[in-house]
């Protein structure tokens, strides 16, 4: 009788772990396709975007005319949550820029809303493209393949900032160059995502905090005249769960003959 109980056991405890080992293999695999998918679907979107397409004009709500870029028309219609692009030399950030209702769609969906652990890099939903704001929130995953918004952490070092202190954004309609101006560690609890601001002043003291948590010093001037774009990633040296890597970068509008999608 104790024999068959402990053949029973045996076979139960096997199952287990087979089941425990087939649920493990399934997790790695599903995780290994999505970063293969998002690889390829970043390498075609990026081929689309930099081929061009022509200037596609429409009017706004208030039936004002609205030209898209070249480069954008076409992904458009593929989707047409696409409000820009963003270009950081030095890392593997090349990519498109979507706009949900809500900050959570794309989280865990891709270019065509299927779901993708990766998600996608997206502008935060109180954010106005037609008309940026004074703070223009731009949010993306951390990955282990170096994708997405892992190569914002690179910025922690100062010499490879000192060496890519400019990068590029666009929007469906304007194309700026982003002067890097504080980088830093913190957590969900500090507002750096504010993008409602009662009066100069109120705008000033976010940049004050922002310089009081900067890393290091950077010879960017910003006053409350200027734009800016934050950019958010998540970081686990202050909380595993509410840490966050912050660069802040000024933005400067670029001539309309220097269009980014006809440099590449």
């Amino acid at each position: 009788m104790k024999n068959k109980i402990k053949r029973v056991l045996s076979v139960v405890f096997t199952l287990v772990c087979v089941g425990v080992f087939v649920y493990a293999a399934h997790g790695l695999i599903s995780t290994f396709l999505d970063y293969q998918n998002n690889k390829q679907t970043m390498n075609d979107l990026q081929e689309t975007f930099y081929q061009g397409g022509g200037v596609t004009e429409f009017a706004d709500n208030d039936g004002d005319e609205l030209k898209v870029r070249s480069g954008f028309d076409i992904l458009l219609g593929e989707n047409d949550e696409l409000v820009g692009w963003i270009t950081i030399d030095g890392t593997k950030i090349d990519y498109p820029i979507l706009q949900a209702e809500n900050n959570n769609d794309y989280l865990r969906r891709d270019f065509y809303k299927d779901y993708n652990i990766l998600g996608s890099i997206f502008m935060d939903f109180r954010n106005d493209v037609t008309s940026l704001g004074r703070n223009t929130i731009v949010y993306g995953h951390r990955t282990k393949d170096q994708s997405m918004f892992e190569g914002l952490t690179y910025f922690e070092d100062k010499e490879f900032y000192e060496e890519h202190k400019t990068f590029t954004f666009d929007t469906l309609y304007e194309s700026y160059e982003a002067e890097i101006f504080a980088v830093y560690n913190t957590t969900t609890d500090f507002n750096y995502i504010q993008t409602d601001f009662t009066g100069d002043e109120n705008f000033e003291l976010l940049l004050d905090e922002i310089d009081e948590r900067a890393l290091y010093e950077t010879d960017v001037e910003v006053s409350a005249d200027d734009h800016i774009l934050t950019l958010s990633t998540c970081d686990y040296q202050l909380d595993k769960h509410k840490g966050r890597f912050v660069v802040h970068a000024k933005l400067t509008k670029m001539d309309p003959s220097s269009l980014h999608a006809a440099e590449k």
